[in-house]
Formats: structure tokens, C-alpha cells, sequence
């Protein structure tokens, strides 16, 4: 696991809403405080805030899966040694509205949780097996507390 430093790191943020839904209760300040939670790296990363046909479209045309999911990340750094980790995170708004409320969560607070997963993405963070999922979940969990926010995953 990478060393978290306690100096904020370089992050060079845009936030996008092309669905405008969440918005107001979103402010670029609480999401560049969450990103910068959970950066190991000085980063530039471009935020957006979609609505279901958005995210389909992006699922199936980079992931080859017919439906709209949470959070795709789209990584552009490759060299380990790069000095700027560069992504851009997508969000799904419907998606991120019918999990909260099935999960009896905060809208917001789900949110700070999806883009905190997708900041390690970008980072390099997988899933792809137990012990990855193991070691992102209990990062996520961590870096949630941090900012307050309940381990999502008990």
C-alpha cells in the first residue's frame, strides 16, 4: 500500500455536471476534499456527473457491459514513475440515487465513497481478486474515516 503524506498534494481539479441533479448538494469544495483524501500522488482528474443514458453508453462502448454503473474510471497514467496522475472519473447520478436509498445511505456520503474508489483506480487500485478487493475496500474505509464517514462496507 502506497504512504499517504499528510501535505496536500498538487490537484488540478475539474468537475463537470452535465447532469445537473447533484449539483447544489455537491459543492467542488467538498469534492475536491474528498479527492484529495485519497491521493497518494499529486493528480489532475476531471470529475463528471452523468445521467443513466451517459453512463450506458460509456459502460458499453469502453467496458463492453449494456448498463449504467456507479463510477468508471479512465486512467491515463501508465508509467509508475509518472510525476501527475491523470484520470478522468465518471459518475453516475441515477445509479448513485438507487443505490443510496437501497443502501439507506447518504446521497452524499455515497458519492464521497464512489469517488474515493475512483481516485484509487486511477492510482492503480484494483479489485480484480479477493486479496486486491480486500486491500481497496479496507484503503476505502480508512480514507472515509478520515472524513467522517461510516466503513461502507459493514
Amino acid at each position: 500500500m502506497a504512504e499517504k503524506s499528510t501535505d496536500k498534494l498538487k490537484l488540478n481539479l475539474t468537475v463537470q455536471f452535465p447532469d445537473r441533479r447533484l449539483q447544489k448538494q455537491l459543492s467542488k469544495a467538498l469534492i475536491k476534499q474528498t479527492v484529495q483524501s485519497a491521493l497518494f500522488a499529486p493528480a489532475e482528474f476531471t470529475i463528471r456527473f452523468v445521467d443513466a443514458a451517459e453512463g450506458k453508453a460509456l459502460n458499453r462502448e469502453f467496458r463492453g457491459k449494456d448498463y449504467a454503473t456507479n463510477v468508471l474510471t479512465f486512467a491515463y497514467t501508465e508509467d509508475e514513475d509518472a510525476e501527475t496522475t491523470l484520470a478522468d472519473i465518471i459518475l453516475c447520478t441515477d445509479v448513485l440515487q438507487q443505490e443510496a436509498a437501497a443502501q439507506k445511505k447518504s446521497l452524499t456520503e455515497h458519492t464521497q465513497h464512489l469517488i474515493v474508489h475512483g481516485v484509487l483506480h486511477a492510482q492503480g487500485y484494483d479489485h480484480e481478486n479477493d486479496e486486491e478487493a480486500q486491500e481497496m475496500e479496507q484503503l476505502e474505509a480508512e480514507i472515509l474515516a478520515t472524513l467522517g464517514i461510516a466503513d461502507p462496507y459493514l
